[in-house]
């Protein structure tokens, strides 16, 4: 498995909602969905990534704190990884409207404006825990905009998007199912083209993954987590001296390789403790001696124990926890 088929796996990205929004000209609104609303339906939100598709018509859209405008055509996709605050909008110059989308039942519905041109977007959400997708997270911008309808398997998937939006508002059986399945897959398309669409001199965990030899140590890393690996050992493997290794590294993924192992393997232990195994198994899974350098480790990347991060999380997962927008 590659290491992005292997991150996007162990993030186990959570099921989302769709929004169906019809807006005609003119028309500028605020745009973000609160965690305190995701929390409803996916108890275990502690981080939302939002997303809209634009389906037919333009658009602009713009962060509130933001200067770039970025325009919009139909099948493009406009990605916030980390769930700002933004504007969209036939011309986001506007005075913003706050709408609250009607979701009673199936899919949220929108429909707004001024009587003109029109413009459909389907939006929707991903939850997920932001330290256990650092990776990939961490490394991208905050409005990302990636053209989907530019071939045939972005056109497929546009499709796909508009008949789940369909068949939700028809409220017809294992909709909402669809609708999550599709989430996931419009945000790994957008991952695959926005990692193939980087220019050479980008840094980050996605472009490093391009790379001849990081993407290689990448590989290895994730395909054997628990391997006593050292920077010698990775160097031999993928054909670089291990000065050369270290510093190619640290300047694509920010950090050395160790550490981006270590960082990783306390991932995978906080994805098994929502299992119900025994911290001292998770522990030996992950390639700790023992459970009390696994605790220590532990804590210091997550801030509380693997005792209490399971207990946290278990309450979470029965509808205890609490979120804000």
């Amino acid at each position: 498995m590659d290491a992005l088929s292997d991150v996007l796996q162990t993030i186990r990205l959570d099921g989302a909602m769709y929004i169906s929004a019809r807006f005609t000209a003119p028309w500028c609104i605020h745009a973000q969905f609160g965690l305190r609303r995701a929390s409803k339906g996916l108890p275990r939100s502690d981080h939302i990534t939002f997303f809209h598709v634009l389906v037919d018509g333009a658009c602009e859209a713009r962060l509130v704190d933001g200067r770039d405008t970025v325009e919009l055509d139909p099948g493009d996709v406009l990605l916030f990884p980390n769930n700002h605050l933004h504007l969209l909008g036939s011309d986001v110059s506007r005075v913003p409207a706050e709408i609250e989308p009607n979701n009673d039942c199936g899919v949220a519905q929108i429909e707004h404006g001024g009587g003109g041109k029109p413009t459909h977007c389907i939006c929707g959400y991903l939850a997920f825990d932001p330290r256990i997708c650092r990776p990939l997270i961490g490394g991208l911008p905050q409005m990302l905009k990636i053209p989907l309808a530019s071939d045939a398997d972005g056109a497929w998937l546009l499709q796909l998007l508009r008949v789940g939006v369909e068949e939700s508002a028809a409220q017809k059986p294992g909709a909402p199912m669809l609708l999550a399945k599709l989430a996931e897959l419009t945000f790994v398309e957008a991952m695959r083209r926005y990692a193939s669409s980087l220019p050479a001199e980008q840094r980050g965990w996605l472009a490093g993954l391009r790379d001849q030899h990081v993407g290689r140590a990448l590989a290895l890393l994730h395909g054997a987590p628990t391997r006593a690996w050292t920077v010698d050992d990775l160097a031999r493997e993928v054909g670089l001296s291990r000065s050369a290794l270290a510093e190619r590294f640290v300047d694509l993924i920010g950090e050395p390789p160790m550490q981006y192992l270590i960082r990783w393997r306390l991932a995978l232990a906080a994805q098994r403790l929502r299992t119900g195994e025994s911290i001292a198994h998770v522990a030996e899974h992950c390639g700790y001696d023992s459970e009390a350098s696994f605790n220590r480790a532990f804590k210091r990347e997550f801030g509380t124990p693997p005792s209490a991060w399971r207990k946290l999380h278990a309450a979470k997962a029965d509808g205890g926890g609490v979120a804000a927008d």
